[in-house]
């Protein structure tokens, strides 16, 4: 299993970006939002990666955080969720953008990506709405290194893009939530209607804002 991939990108095309490895070049399909995050052609760059084996083709699919590869995983898991309708989910909303929807249990957020009706996106929602608050406890996870220079060569140092500041603060803010005593998945729906309501970027606004919306009303 290829985990991890560093290298110089030789290009980026629609679907995928070719990396060369030390002269071996592997064709690594992302979805939209990452290819637009990756760094220009000849730059270095490194990816999470995941392999797809079926009997007639082999294909590695490239995720710039943890959290992302963990959703595509998930995604997959579901009936009539292939490799194509999970990187079109993650290409419409984001991982992050997928964990709120899961949580909040928003499907037309989840059939706004591209070839995903109503049935499916119901279907994703209920299957794996129980997983969300693992899957958002990962936060950004952690960017994957660079690698050394010996299998980088001359490639100059380029951080991997990383999930944004949000992801952090929202695996934070479930941690404190479930520490009070909070079940993860009613945790994970308050900090996923927090950040819908513009709750913020940050751990304490974030909470703050989840716990009112646990408060008990009346």
């Amino acid at each position: 299993m290829i985990g991890k991939i560093a290298g110089r990108i030789d290009y980026i095309a629609e679907d995928h970006a070719l990396i060369d490895v030390k002269g071996v070049g592997y064709l690594v399909y992302c979805s939209e939002r990452t290819l637009r995050s990756l760094p220009p052609a000849g730059e270095a760059v490194a990816l999470y990666t995941d392999l797809l084996v079926r009997e007639d083709n082999l294909q590695l699919f490239g995720f710039t955080s943890l959290i992302e590869k963990e959703w595509y995983r998930l995604l997959m898991s579901v009936q009539g969720v292939g490799a194509k309708a999970s990187l079109a989910m993650l290409s419409a909303l984001g991982p992050d953008g997928v964990s709120r929807a899961i949580a909040l249990g928003d499907w037309n957020a989840v059939k706004a990506a591209k070839g995903i009706g109503p049935k499916t996106a119901q279907r994703v929602v209920n299957e794996l709405k129980d997983k969300a608050p693992a899957v958002m406890a990962l936060g950004a996870g952690r960017a994957p290194d660079m690698g050394d220079d010996d299998v980088l060569e001359d490639i100059a140092p380029v951080s991997a893009p990383s999930a944004p500041i949000g992801g952090a603060a929202q695996s934070e803010a479930l941690s404190a939530l479930t520490n009070l005593g909070y079940a993860p998945g009613e945790a994970a729906s308050a900090i996923a209607q927090a950040q819908e309501n513009g709750g913020g970027e940050d751990t304490a606004t974030l909470i703050r804002q989840a716990l009112r919306l646990l408060a008990p009303k009346g």
